[in-house]
């Protein structure tokens, strides 16, 4: 189910926050230097300047955030896209969805194992037993987070180790948070269109 209805897309996106957003202007030193450290484009995002309200909050959740879907080592770049993509697809955040979906894309090489799961929802012909493999496993913990989990598919049909299953569980887990701010916070619009404003 897509947020307010709008249906999941490739194309990017933008965000309104419901929320007063901090003016860069009149940001304080330390709201400037946690906005530089979270990511390049963060003092012009609404959604950054809504979250830097707290600094310290927002630190930590851009040091967590970084260090599950950007770390160096364990799960391929690519396995931890399609898992944030399967999760936003069914928690409806089509915003996160969007990212996801244009980050695998490019890391990939190729837009259709995204493009289908945004349009046929997680059971979609993904090309791959690997993707199959980790895109279950992320619905499943998404949907039924108190259910033991199976490890059998990420083994043998993935073909994931300890350390990968374990930065594919931080994807999942990252992914119920991020969502929900993002759900909770504002609402995605296609560039250049305007949206009513939205009592908080």
């Amino acid at each position: 189910m897509a947020s307010e209805g709008r249906p999941f897309t490739l194309d990017a996106l933008e965000w309104d926050a419901w929320v007063e957003t901090v003016d860069v202007d009149r940001a304080t030193p330390e709201q400037i230097a946690v906005l530089e450290e979270s990511l390049p484009t963060a003092k012009t995002s609404p959604y950054y300047l809504a979250l830097v309200h707290d600094v310290t909050a927002l630190r930590e959740r851009s040091r967590l955030y970084n260090a599950i879907m950007y770390a160096p080592r364990g799960l391929d770049r690519r396995d931890r896209e399609i898992a944030a993509l399967a999760v936003s697809h069914v928690n409806g955040c089509v915003y996160c969805a969007s990212v996801h979906a244009r980050r695998f894309a490019q890391l990939a090489k190729d837009a259709g194992p995204a493009r289908a799961l945004l349009d046929a929802g997680p059971d979609a012909d993904l090309g791959t037993a690997r993707r199959r493999a980790v895109a279950d496993f992320a619905v499943r913990l998404t949907r039924e987070p108190n259910r033991p989990l199976d490890l059998t598919a990420l083994r043998t049909d993935a073909g994931l180790d300890d350390t990968e299953i374990l930065d594919l569980v931080h994807v999942v887990a990252v992914f119920a948070w991020a969502n929900r701010l993002m759900l909770t916070l504002g609402e995605p619009r296609s560039p250049r269109s305007t949206t009513e404003e939205h009592p908080v």
